[in-house]
């Protein structure tokens, strides 16, 4: 656990600080009032959904790295990134005309007619960062597969730190820029993004982790066998974050119908309980980056014990999460400003709904980190879009337009999805590791 908590704290803080600037561009946009307010969360939704798809793309890098790594193939965790590298720039033009075109989506969800300006030129502002977010993963899944885990923590402090002015200076119009309101939000975190990526890159340039790799030492062409090996992992463990993700995108698109006060509440209660989900998040990426180093070495007794430490570690963060939100909403709430009354009063009672799926939300993305680690990950995928869509979103819309229960019929869907996913995936990864320690020994029986 001592490991697991050394190589994730670094991730927790990084992805905290990350998930820290949409916490500042919520708490400042509640300033310009609920349509701002209300606005931020549909833009925001969508640029994630492209965001999440891209880090699970990118993601198989991480066990790739961890494996070779573990194995002492040096030489190749720098070739096999390189790579990856090849994949980010296909990535590149593909969100681009995501964002760049997004209307017809906005329009098809009928999402406010008052809202929707504004959350469309959020998404055009942001996209000028779509380059340096697909290159930034590359180095940042290189980096925690090798096991030096603090370069995540250090772009997240800078992207805080340079976000906050930031947003400062082009939403509000100071030292002669137009005041741009919600909007400026988007091209703030886009300059944020080329200044990660700029800080990465001459981290793992200088840094003597990173020199053994020899990640820098040439231009490589495209290997195609490699690329597809990356895909084959890649691509199921995108769709599955992407289905877990657009649970939560969806959730907020469809609230957005409901009006500025139900979206606004919304937007902060996913806010806040997405700034604790970092926790779990990065103690997933410790353990898939301690899961692939022991396969690499040959231990997959060690293996499957590393996993099941890392998520009962989680678990008991996630019961002090859980706890936190319930008793503590109405403080929470206030951190955002002088929020409208109705606003403020709703959010309060759906983070009570928030602290509830803290569990199970936490179960289900530690038991995931385990299974990339064992680079299991099309059976995942496949429980993950029964587990949020077949049963989650359906619920949520039942509960939410049937059954008119606004809101909170809309999140107890989401804990329903996430509660099926939490077993599903959890059971998948004792069998995956079971069955794979006694392939190992029947191999070690044959030898002899």
């Amino acid at each position: 656990m001592r490991r697991t908590l050394y190589l994730a704290m670094p991730i927790i803080i990084g992805q905290i600080a990350g998930v820290g600037m949409s916490f500042v561009d919520t708490v400042m946009a509640a300033r310009l009032g609920a349509l701002a307010l209300a606005a931020l969360p549909i833009g925001g939704a969508i640029w994630m959904t492209g965001v999440m798809f891209a880090i699970g793309l990118m993601l198989a890098l991480t066990p790739a790295v961890a494996q070779l790594d573990g194995a002492g193939k040096n030489k190749e965790v720098g070739a096999v990134t390189r790579q990856a590298v090849w994949i980010s720039v296909g990535l590149m033009g593909l969100l681009w005309l995501f964002f760049r075109f997004a209307e017809p989506i906005v329009v098809w969800l009928d999402i406010d007619s008052q809202i929707r300006p504004i959350a469309l030129g959020y998404l055009e502002a942001i996209s000028w960062g779509i380059p340096a977010i697909c290159l930034l993963l590359v180095l940042r899944f290189f980096s925690e597969g090798t096991g030096h885990t603090k370069p995540t923590m250090y772009i997240g402090f800078l992207g805080l730190l340079a976000n906050i002015p930031l947003n400062y200076v082009l939403m509000y119009g100071k030292l002669g820029f137009p005041e741009l309101g919600a909007i400026g939000c988007g091209y703030a975190t886009a300059i944020v993004l080329w200044l990660q990526l700029l800080l990465i890159w001459v981290y793992t340039l200088k840094h003597s982790h990173f020199k053994a790799y020899q990640l820098y030492s040439g231009l490589q062409k495209p290997d195609w066998d490699e690329i597809r090996q990356l895909l084959v992992v890649g691509i199921p463990i995108a769709i599955m974050i992407s289905v877990e993700g657009s649970l939560f995108v969806a959730a907020a698109l469809l609230i957005g119908k409901l009006g500025p006060v139900p979206t606004a509440a919304h937007g902060i209660a996913i806010n806040f309980s997405s700034l604790l989900f970092m926790i779990p998040l990065g103690l997933a990426g410790a353990i898939t980056t301690r899961v692939g180093n022991a396969i690499g070495r040959g231990d997959p007794v060690g293996a499957r014990y590393v996993g099941i430490n890392g998520i009962v570690l989680g678990l008991c963060f996630q019961v002090i999460s859980a706890l936190f939100m319930f008793f503590f909403a109405v403080q929470i709430v206030s951190i955002y400003g002088n929020v409208d009354l109705e606003v403020s009063a709703l959010a309060a009672h759906l983070l009570i709904f928030a602290a509830i799926f803290q569990i199970s939300d936490g179960l289900q993305v530690c038991a995931a980190g385990g299974l990339r680690g064992l680079k299991d990950t099309k059976i995942p995928m496949i429980y993950t879009i029964i587990a949020y869509w077949a049963i989650g979103m359906t619920l949520a819309y039942y509960l939410t337009f049937t059954k008119g229960m606004g809101p909170a019929g809309m999140w107890i869907g989401m804990i329903a999805g996430l509660s099926v996913a939490a077993v599903l995936l959890g059971v998948r990864y004792w069998r995956s590791s079971t069955l794979l320690i006694s392939n190992h020994n029947q191999s070690a029986n044959d030898s002899i």
